[in-house]
């Protein structure tokens, strides 16, 4: 019975020290979302578009952390004041009517402690950003080019449900359909946030088009996710920058129009080479490959960053690896699995179609997982 007692006690202990520990974080966040709010109103701040940028930034994405701490502090008042009826009211009526309420409340503190636990995982500052998506076929000739074609596809469609647009920039067609690589923008608020678990080497097992004698071959295409850089991220410099004009061309050096449309961007510095002619308009493919440009520098730093999270993370699943294998299609067997989370779905034709929101959201939910226990810990 004493044993009993005590582990009663060592768990209300360490509830209260948990719950301790979550108002404290909630006051430092709070106190410094206030401490920004007033910055923004100095006249000073103003006047530095860059720094004023972030600082906003950085408030949207306190505030709904405030907002739970408040309802938070609220709920514990509410829990406070039942339990101080319960042991000092002698009315019966009363204490039932607390005890009711108190028997509400304590579901919705715990309820509430997991989403405000969500709520402190520090995010990564890039995942609201608009994402460059880059797919490659790789071993396995015709077939891993008509098997990059069926992934951009499929984004696409995910990217219809989303609501998000979809810009092509580069694309290279390969000889019996799909692309050898394509380069495209997605456009769309948390655009990255959201297809960052895509990056890497998908696997395709089917029997190809070519194949006459109606064997199963594997065939891949690597995956590359980048957020996309603002001109607050990269700086360029005119002087660093060579531009050439040529007239675009379709597959097969097919002449698609006589003016001098298409652009290419040499980064002397770095050696970096882009291209776009996609659309009909020289200052619109400009725009678009600066946009390219800047990214590709940026993520010479940004996959420093990602290499430091996953040596920390066992199951982080947005590494800079570009050759990391992720998942497998198989049709034969209708299935799709995800080697990161060991997930296996049987619905391959939906996923193909982009259908993919359930593989996203385990895969967020897996890193969640992590990142909370390394929060907490």
């Amino acid at each position: 019975m004493l044993r009993i007692v005590c582990n009663l006690l060592s768990l209300q202990t360490k509830k209260y020290i948990a719950e301790v520990e979550i108002l404290d974080k909630l006051e430092v966040i709070k106190n410094r979302w206030e401490e920004i709010a007033e910055q923004m109103n100095d006249p000073s701040v103003m006047t530095d578009m860059k720094h004023f940028v972030k600082l906003n930034k950085d408030y949207k994405e306190l505030e709904p952390i405030v907002k739970a701490y408040k309802a938070y502090k609220n709920l514990l008042s509410n829990i406070d004041n039942a339990r101080e009826i319960l042991n000092t009211e002698k009315d019966p009526e009363f204490r039932e009517m607390a005890k009711e309420e108190l028997d509400e409340l304590l579901p919705q503190r715990e309820n509430m402690e997991e989403n405000i636990r969500m709520l402190l995982i520090p995010k990564d500052p890039q995942d609201s950003k608009n994402a460059v998506m880059e797919i490659r076929a790789g071993t396995g000739g015709d077939e891993a080019s008509i098997f990059a074609g069926d992934l951009f596809r499929m984004y696409q469609k995910y990217c219809e449900t989303k609501h998000w647009k979809v810009e092509v920039v580069e694309l290279n067609e390969g000889t019996a359909g799909g692309f050898k690589e394509i380069v495209f923008n997605v456009i769309g608020d948390g655009a990255y946030g959201t297809l960052k678990f895509e990056s890497g080497v998908h696997r395709v097992q089917r029997v190809p088009k070519t194949e006459t004698q109606g064997r199963i071959h594997t065939s891949a295409a690597s995956v590359v996710v980048l957020p996309e850089a603002d001109e607050f991220d990269v700086e360029l410099h005119d002087k660093d920058i060579r531009k050439d004009t040529y007239c675009s061309s379709g597959p097969g050096g097919q002449s698609v129009n006589t003016t001098y449309s298409a652009i290419r961007l040499t980064h002397i510095p770095s050696g970096i080479v882009v291209t776009c002619q996609d659309e009909k308009s020289q200052i619109k493919n400009l725009a678009k490959a600066m946009k390219v440009l800047r990214t590709r520098l940026y993520e010479q730093e940004y996959n420093k960053y990602l290499k430091e999270m996953s040596s920390k993370r066992k199951t982080m699943v947005s590494t800079g690896d570009r050759s990391a294998k992720i998942r497998t299609y198989n049709w034969p067997q209708g299935r799709v699995t995800d080697h990161r989370i060991n997930l296996t779905l049987y619905n391959l034709q939906s996923i193909i179609d982009g259908d993919i929101q359930e593989l996203i959201d385990k895969l967020q939910l897996a890193e969640n997982a992590e990142r909370l226990k390394e929060e907490f810990e």
